[in-house]
């Protein structure tokens, strides 16, 4: 009983929460994003050294010819290629690094990634040599360098590898959040880019901070609305671009975007409330139902057993489903993760399932 009382009082809270967020008031930097302060990359290709073996090997050249012309730099100027016919402790890589949105400054270390693009079998036991990065647009040179001892996030991984904090930054990479003419851009996320909620947050913007003077705000299409710093704040606008994106938007405007997200290394699936899918038929193979009908006196010995392949979702009747009560029928079968991301994936194929799909490794 005592339980029983502790697991009613959990759902109870969890619901209480689950209320409590749903009124939370929606702001406009919820929806939107500044143009200007999005994420870049820096990228960069380089050796991995240090392998047992499972290098690219000696007869490939993209990897023995950088590792001649290293070693003729800061060992032997007279090591030619084919001197090194035989290494096989070497990897070519690619080497990118995801800077934040709020930009990064010279002496900051992030992470970054690894790959290898040769026929190396394994990266295990490799570290990265010296490699400047570059970016994040074409020609403006070296922005960071990179080293280090390889990290890899699970036992079947062997040609993909992070090193923590394994680059650091030599230029600094700011945010730009107004342009020449002293204008933040608020950009519309993908399920708000319309033009009702655009019209909706012009009006707002021109309502609450310039209820008096002329219009600030101005939409230049269903996605980018254009917004003019204050003369007296265009030398620092934080405190405007602040005032603008704490704005508070009536939360029943706001939409959001259909979305299945997928592990396929940890069989994890994380979904929106509100994913559906239209009425469809599964059989997919060793995927079975079984239904045991107790007689009027039930005994272990004696139950009637039904038993179909196939799973009809459409449980209200109503000419469509929630994903989550495929997922439920799921749980009472006991379907493998593996099946649950197969069938997923053919009703995502089929047109048959109302979200973006998004597939993580």
């Amino acid at each position: 009983m005592v339980g029983r009382i502790e697991q009613l009082t959990l759902t109870t809270l969890l619901a209480l929460t689950l209320s409590a967020a749903s009124l939370r008031a929606v702001e406009v930097q919820d929806i939107t994003r500044l143009k200007g302060a999005e994420s870049s990359k820096l990228v960069g290709m380089g050796l991995v050294v240090g392998l047992e073996g499972t290098g690219d090997g000696g007869d490939f050249a993209p990897a023995i010819r950088p590792l001649a012309a290293m070693m003729q730099r800061l060992m032997d100027p007279n090591v030619v290629a084919h001197e090194l016919k035989n290494v096989k402790n070497v990897a070519v890589v690619t080497v990118s690094v995801k800077l934040p949105a709020s930009g990064v400054r010279e002496g900051d270390e992030v992470d970054i990634q690894v790959a290898s693009v040769g026929p190396a079998k394994s990266l295990r036991g490799g570290r990265l040599f010296l490699t400047p990065l570059y970016g994040p647009k074409p020609g403006m040179g070296v922005f960071a360098y990179a080293e280090g001892r390889l990290q890899f996030e699970d036992d079947q991984t062997e040609t993909v590898a992070t090193i923590k904090k394994g680059a650091t930054i030599t230029r600094n990479v700011l945010a730009q959040s107004t342009d020449e003419f002293g204008r933040l851009t608020l950009v519309l996320d993908g399920p708000n880019a319309t033009w009702p909620m655009a019209n909706t947050l012009t009006s707002m913007i021109n309502d609450e901070l310039s209820p008096d003077g002329p219009p600030i705000a101005i939409a230049a299409d269903q996605k980018n609305i254009l917004v003019q710093v204050p003369a007296n704040e265009r030398n620092n606008p934080s405190g405007f671009i602040s005032r603008v994106l704490e704005l508070h938007i009536d939360p029943s405007l706001v939409r959001t975007e259909a979305r299945v997200v997928i592990n396929q290394r940890t069989g994890t699936i994380v979904m929106t409330a509100d994913v559906e899918i239209s009425p469809t038929v599964i059989m997919h193979e060793g995927l079975t139902i079984t239904t045991i009908t107790p007689p009027r006196v039930p005994t272990a010995e004696q139950p009637v057993v039904e038993t179909t392949d196939a799973v009809a979702i459409d449980p209200q009747r109503r000419g469509g489903a929630r994903l989550a009560d495929l997922l439920e029928a799921f749980n009472q079968l006991k379907v493998p993760a593996e099946d649950r991301i197969a069938i997923l994936k053919e009703i995502h194929r089929s047109g048959k399932l109302h979200a973006k799909l998004v597939l993580e490794d």
